[in-house]
Formats: C-alpha cells, structure tokens, sequence
C-alpha cells in the first residue's frame, strides 16, 4: 500500500503490479503481514533474550536486511549492538552460488552472543558462510534470525533460530529485497510476474 494525502484526506493506494528494468512484478505480500510476523518473531527473540545483560549484537546484513532490521530492533526489549556485513551471492534473478565477503563486520564481536538479521534464506550459501565467519571472529554464539524461507531451496544443516515467514521458491522484491539493486524501497514484497 502507498498512502498519499489528498486535500486533507489519507487515500490508500494498493500497487498490485510494478516493473523493474525487464522484468514486472505482482503483490504477494502486503505490508500488514509482514509486520504482524516480526511481532511474532520479536516475542520469540524477546522470550530467549529476557533479562539478558550482555549486550547481544544484532548483526545486519547488508543491504537487503535493512528495512526488516530497522522493523525488528523497534520491537526487541532487550539492550543490543547493531553491527553491518555485506556479502553476495546473486546476480539478476539467480544465485550464483558462490558467497563473496564484501564487506567485513564493522565491530569486533570477540566472545559476543549474536543475532544475525537476514532478509531471506533459499539456498543457505550465506548462512554457512556467515556461521564460519562468526566462529573465525571469535563469537560466544550466534544464531540466526530470517525474515523469509524457502524451504523447498534450503538444503543445510545449519539452524534457523527465527523464522518470521515461509514462502516458495520463488523470486521476489521489495521490503529491501532487490533485482539489481531495483526495488528495495516498497514495503509490499512482491513476486515475479510469469
């Protein structure tokens, strides 16, 4: 949903398709359901984390996670860090399968507990590199947080701790999710269009 405000009055204004460069894109999930699945992700993460007085960090993978991050720590009612990576592993609509460090953590996490917050898990290349990463750096725990699923694409063996939602394998924008850098900004997530 977009909402402008006309003469004094908020209008509500549903975009059920958008295009980005060569490819169009339908509504697939509204903003409403995504927020209502961080609050259920947020009682979990909440629930584990009560109490706690070690100042876990929150570690932001960029630039996808973005908006689900800045969603996500609103509601945690613990202390916390935020800290940024960035890797890649897709170009245009598939994986390419190999996971590129671009850039390093922006803080030291040595004998930290951390949350990695990521936007979307489909084959999981990201995930084994980042639990390799953490290890290597020193981290007292890490668990990982998603914001979506593909369950029919995951195929490892690494844990996920938070599961906001499940999706299928399918190609989708939005909510910080991208095509080429492309469409990040709406707060709809939307579906290729065949």
């Amino acid at each position: 949903m977009l909402y402008t405000n006309f003469a004094g009055y908020i209008k509500s204004v549903q975009m059920e398709r958008i295009t980005l460069k060569d490819k169009t894109f339908r509504i697939f999930i509204p903003y409403e359901d995504i927020s209502a699945a961080i609050d259920d992700v947020a009682v979990k993460i909440n629930a584990d984390f009560e109490g706690c007085t070690d100042f876990p960090v929150l570690l932001c993978v960029l630039n996808g996670s973005i908006m689900f991050m800045g969603e996500l720590m609103k509601r945690l009612k613990f202390d916390c860090q935020i800290v940024s990576t960035k890797l890649s592993s897709y170009e245009g609509t598939s994986t390419t399968g190999k996971v590129k460090q671009a850039m390093g953590l922006t803080a030291d996490i040595t004998g930290r507990r951390v949350i990695v917050v990521e936007d979307i898990v489909d084959s999981g290349n990201t995930i084994v590199e980042l639990k390799e990463i953490l290890k290597e750096k020193g981290a007292a725990e890490s668990r990982i947080c998603t914001l979506l699923l593909k369950p029919e694409a995951y195929k490892k063996d690494v844990k996920l701790d938070y599961v906001a939602m499940e999706i299928p394998n399918d190609f989708i924008v939005g909510f910080g999710l991208d095509y080429d850098e492309y469409g990040r900004n709406y707060k709809d997530i939307y579906v290729l269009d065949k």
